[in-house]
């Protein structure tokens, strides 16, 4: 018997009781903090956004930080708070939430709030992120192309509340899974640094007889995806793919081993390859040689090394856009058909290294996920305490 049972059968032996998530703690809406409030130094500040992206399920430091005069006027989070998300672009993201841990106050923005309360923050984190929330978040969430799930909602919300001995003890374990997780995505991340470095230097390899200097525009042809509307992501075959990553899923197919260049760039991350079967939404475009002297994979390599540079031509709006004409007169170099089908080959073998989910690290990180979600799920999960 594992120290939570002996726990559990000792402290709630009859079942855990379900609270609504209002019943036990305050919920205080953020507001405004724009990403061009974010500084260098100042007070410690959480965006909705970096919850997605740069945030696991606890922090102790915050990576960004507003002037004290922004702060003021900003949402308190206090250590012990919890944050969640209340917006995103799709059903996973929203809902994200970060247990702050930290010895400071800091503050957060809108499309957040803040769960002020007096159980284990990071017992609460986890629940956040188990099949539990996620199929209770279904049913709250609204909106299409934007998902929402208010924090008048997210109080409905009913969280299985054990002893805080029981919380902390089942974190404890959680903690180790993390860890173990973390240890196995820096190693990952290094291998993928290393690719890169790899990859810009066989790009930069050449014959100097065969290279020669050329617009894109002039050895490729641009594809422009074609404008679905998303009404059912359950239980569909083909990954759609546009402004970002994978969006939603579909029944229907227009593409097919492409690669994926992003027109509404969220971040330098703007091009990837695809396999198999998609759909292309015109947000997004994928391109034809036209030059028999090119070889296509080559080009998407060379594209991926360039992300930065083809970022730099978007419009400087609210949504990056990038410049279909400053894309097409992007310069670039080309040795002989021969070394860039050489390369071209090296490459594909050293990103199914770092990438491929069947193979070495990645499938060795995607067993150990499955396994941390299924010990997560089941750790989170009580016998209901009869009313």
């Amino acid at each position: 018997m594992s120290r939570i049972d002996e726990l559990t059968q000792e402290l709630c032996p009859d079942g855990v009781e379900r609270r609504p998530l209002g019943e036990f703690a305050t919920l205080v809406r953020g507001n405004g903090m724009p990403k061009t409030d974010l500084v260098e130094e100042g007070v410690g500040a959480v965006h909705y956004g970096q919850i997605y992206t740069r945030y696991g399920v606890s922090a102790t430091e915050t990576f960004s930080f507003v002037s004290p005069e922004k702060a003021v006027k900003l949402a308190k989070v206090e250590p012990g708070d919890v944050i969640i998300t209340n917006t995103s672009e799709n059903i996973d993201d929203v809902g994200k939430s970060l247990a702050w841990v930290g010895d400071a106050v800091i503050v957060t923005g809108g499309h957040a709030t803040v769960i002020k309360h007096d159980q284990d923050s990071k017992f609460l984190a986890y629940w956040f992120a188990s099949a539990d929330f996620y199929a209770q978040k279904r049913k709250l969430a609204t909106g299409t192309k934007v998902i929402d799930v208010s924090a008048k909602q997210l109080a409905t919300v009913r969280i299985p509340v054990p002893p805080l001995e029981v919380q902390r003890e089942i974190v404890r374990v959680l903690d180790k899974f993390t860890q173990l997780e973390a240890e196995l995505e820096a190693e990952l991340e290094a291998r993928r640094a290393q690719y890169e470095h790899y990859r810009n230097a066989l790009l930069m390899s050449s014959d100097e007889r065969g290279v020669r200097n050329v617009s894109l525009g002039d050895i490729i042809r641009l594809n422009f995806g074609v404008r679905i509307t998303k009404k059912n992501d359950s239980g569909a075959l083909y990954p759609v793919y546009g402004g970002g990553g994978e969006s939603f899923r579909t029944d229907a197919f227009n593409r097919e081993d492409e690669w994926v260049v992003s027109r509404f760039a969220m971040s330098a991350n703007c091009v990837r390859r695809v396999d198999g079967k998609f759909w292309m939404l015109d947000s997004g475009f994928t391109f034809d040689v036209i030059d028999d002297a090119v070889d296509k994979d080559f080009v998407g390599q060379l594209l991926l090394s360039m992300q930065s540079i083809i970022f730099a031509t978007s419009t400087q709006s609210a949504q990056k856009n990038i410049d279909v004409n400053g894309f097409k007169r992007l310069q670039v170099q080309f040795p002989s058909l021969a070394t860039q089908q050489r390369v071209a080959a090296s490459l594909a073998n050293f990103d199914r290294i770092v990438n491929d989910l069947s193979i070495g690290l990645p499938a060795e990180l995607a067993a150990r996920r499955k396994q941390y979600e299924h010990y997560r799920d089941r750790l989170l999960t009580f016998k209901e305490l009869a009313a």
